[in-house]
């Protein structure tokens, strides 16, 4: 046994975490019945918090969460011994199921991922000592639960085909474990795990103790409940966890072969989103469990909310223990919980994550849930939807907008563009969409052609940005509509230095401006498809937006924010810095509460943001800033799109409600959110 590991404390604020944000977290967390919390970060404590009468040393029940730290741990010892295969059929150690015609497909694969379609010893909310029959008596132990799992348990569909959270399908895989050790050496998993796990690790008996403390023989094995019946304590449920996030690899130890690890975190290729017996963060179209946790999370999870999270990308642990949330009702904690009471705060605490601090104006956004999505502009059948969908207010009281690679709003064109144009009147509720067929629309499609990155009204002309004027994906150049969007005049002078440039947009017409002067930004990169690691900030007078020798840069401001100007491209400083994170923006200004509103793409490992894909949504009392995060995730429930806007038109006079358009799924998208607003600041 190597020497004893010990959790080392480390102040949040050393590892890149918000202290004052984790302490939010664990208020929430304790008016909801939580009795421990343990945030650990770069194999350093954190945060750790327990109620009244718990401590460190107090083991706390891990409900269902023994299926992955019991069944799950001693699944992959046989599997590295080569003593089973998650392949197998059951009925290689189960004989009774050799004869039976459903049940003999039952695969361990099946067993370890709920799909083996064994019905649960469970009926809805009905406590498992008032369950009448075989469901009733498993959970009594009366007589043997494995042989009622076995036995009397039915098959309420084909293996492989449903899901089905079934304590019983996690009795037989521990059965299957059991009997495939043989003679290896080891009587049960209990002492499989004591031997080769638990005690090389350091860990004492009275930190951990498995399988109700009980040892139930049957068929002449010694079987130990996986299922549940689990005593651990939080630092030892961690240490888990930190087995798992370094791969199986402990102390310079290779405990668990880093192969047999990899097998029982990746999907099952069955409904849901399980591994083995750990639960993953994808199910098999690559949706997200929960949606505000990065794409390599897993946990254990138990009833009552006892959770084993590890976030390996983060290097993150986290234990909680508790009781179901909702003092006046408590209810089972679920998968959503997991999102709104672990995920968010917690990402929200991760100050490493997000390019500034969070802010104290806009304390949270809350958006309209996904199936509100409204949708326009699909393309139709095996015809292209449209996207980017840059948006301004125009003096006639129209949003004027223009989109790529598609046949615009319904009624489609007859022919795809690669740029084209289109004008929107009427509110979110009820607006009507209309294109317009312009001077300057092309059929250079993706890098080929130019997109629009940013439209402005200004004194009743439009201003247009395009990216791709080299048709290569780089360098913006500029035009102006004096008769919305018809007809485009270009003019003669292009930035190569840039390749998405918006338009910072005010109210209709360019009313409530900040001054006499246009604003834009741009990721600092000639090419609208790379990354950058800033933003940058360019403004000209409105009078002479298209005079290029007239454009200032921002290089900088001072203590009291006061911005510094030049005309020396060369000077340009960073209005928000993001380590290869910057591309495509829009920025907004809400004159209800004041602020300005920028949205990012986040693109979440090279992913296709049509589909899966990130958001930051940052706000700032000036075009320069300085910038504060109101929300930020990798991975946002629907597809983020090329690009999104909050149009000023479509923002509540108080400036609580907005709406985001964006290009997901090459669509034409209007999502609702809400905005708390701190009063006080």
């Amino acid at each position: 046994m190597s020497d004893v590991f010990k959790w080392q404390s480390a102040t949040p604020k050393s590892q890149g975490m918000n202290f004052e944000k984790l302490e939010e977290q664990w208020h929430g967390l304790l008016k909801n019945n939580s009795k421990a919390y343990l945030v650990i970060r770069n194999d350093k404590i954190v945060f750790e918090k327990y109620s009244h009468g718990w401590n460190k040393n107090r083991r706390h029940s891990t409900a269902s969460a023994a299926k992955a730290v019991v069944g799950g741990l001693s699944l992959m010892l046989a599997i590295q011994d080569g003593l089973i295969d998650i392949d197998d059929y059951a009925c290689k150690y189960i004989p009774q199921w050799e004869s039976d015609r459903v049940k003999s497909n039952i695969t361990i694969r099946h067993l370890a991922s709920h799909t083996s379609g064994l019905d649960d010893a469970r009926d809805g909310d009905t406590p498992h000592e008032e369950l009448a029959g075989w469901k009733g008596n498993f959970w009594r132990q009366d007589p043997v639960p494995f042989q009622i799992a076995r036995d009397e348990a039915p098959v309420v569909f084909a293996p492989g085909t449903d899901y089905l959270y079934s304590n019983t399908g996690i009795a037989m895989l521990a059965y299957t474990v059991t009997a495939a050790l043989g003679n290896s050496g080891y009587k049960d998993i209990r002492t499989l795990l004591w031997e080769r796990i638990i005690n090389p690790m350091g860990i004492s008996r009275d930190e951990w103790s498995v399988g109700y403390g009980k040892t139930f023989e049957l068929d002449g094995l010694k079987l130990v409940a996986a299922w549940g019946g689990g005593l651990i304590t939080p630092g030892t449920m961690a240490k888990i966890g930190r087995l798992m996030l370094n791969k199986g690899c402990w102390e310079g130890m290779q405990l668990i072969d880093e192969a047999a690890v990899k097998r029982a975190l990746s999907h099952s290729g069955h409904p849901f989103c399980y591994g083995m017996t750990w639960r993953i963060n994808s199910d098999l179209k690559g949706s997200k469990l929960w949606p505000s946790l990065p794409w390599d999370s897993f946990l254990a999870i138990g009833a009552g909310g006892q959770i084993l999270l590890v976030i390996p990308g983060r290097k993150l642990i986290v234990v909680r223990n508790g009781k179901g949330f909702d003092n006046a009702r408590p209810k089972e904690f679920g998968d959503s919980d997991v999102d709104k009471y672990i995920g968010e705060p917690l990402m929200e605490a991760l100050e490493s994550a997000v390019p500034c601090p969070w802010s104290k104006k806009i304390t949270r956004i809350e958006w309209a849930p996904a199936s509100s999505v409204i949708r326009h502009a699909a393309g139709g059948a095996k015809r292209d939807g449209s996207d980017n969908w840059p948006m301004t207010w125009a003096d006639d009281g129209n949003i004027y907008t223009a989109y790529g690679d598609g046949y615009g709003f319904e009624p489609s064109l007859p022919l795809k563009l690669g740029l084209g144009f289109a004008k929107i009147s009427g509110t979110p509720a009820d607006f009507k969409c209309e294109n317009i067929r312009s001077s300057i629309e092309n059929r250079g499609y993706g890098a080929r052609g130019e997109k629009c990155s940013g439209l402005l009204m200004a004194d009743g002309i439009l201003y247009l940005w395009v990216r791709n004027a080299d048709k290569n994906g780089k360098h913006s150049r500029l035009a102006c509509s004096r008769d919305y969007s018809k007809t485009w005049e270009w003019n003669d002078w292009k930035f190569e230095q840039f390749g998405h440039i918006l338009f910072v947009n005010y109210g209709r017409n360019y009313s409530g401006a900040r001054d006499n002067f246009v604003y834009m930004a741009s990721h600092d990169n000639p090419s609208a498809y790379e990354q950058a690691s800033q933003f940058i900030l360019m403004r000209v007078h409105k009078d002479r937006i298209t005079d290029r020798s007239s454009y200032e840069f921002f290089v900088s401001a001072d203590e009291k924010n006061k911005p510094l100007w030049s005309k020396e491209i060369g000077k340009r400083g960073p209005i928000l810095e993001h380590a290869n994170n910057c591309r495509r923006a829009s920025i907004s200004y809400n004159e209800g509460i004041g602020r300005y509103l920028m949205w990012q793409q986040i693109n979440a490992a090279g992913s296709d943001t049509r589909f899966i894909g990130g958001v930051g949504i940052y706000e700032a009392p000036e075009p320069w800033g300085p910038w504060s995060t109101v929300y930020f995730f990798e991975k946002w429930d629907v597809g983020p799109g090329d690009l999104g806007c909050f149009p000023t038109k479509w923002m509540s006079d108080d400036g609580r409600t907005v709406y985001l358009a964006f290009a997901g799924n090459d669509n034409f998208c209007l999502r609702k959110a809400e905005l708390t607003v701190n009063e006080n600041i």
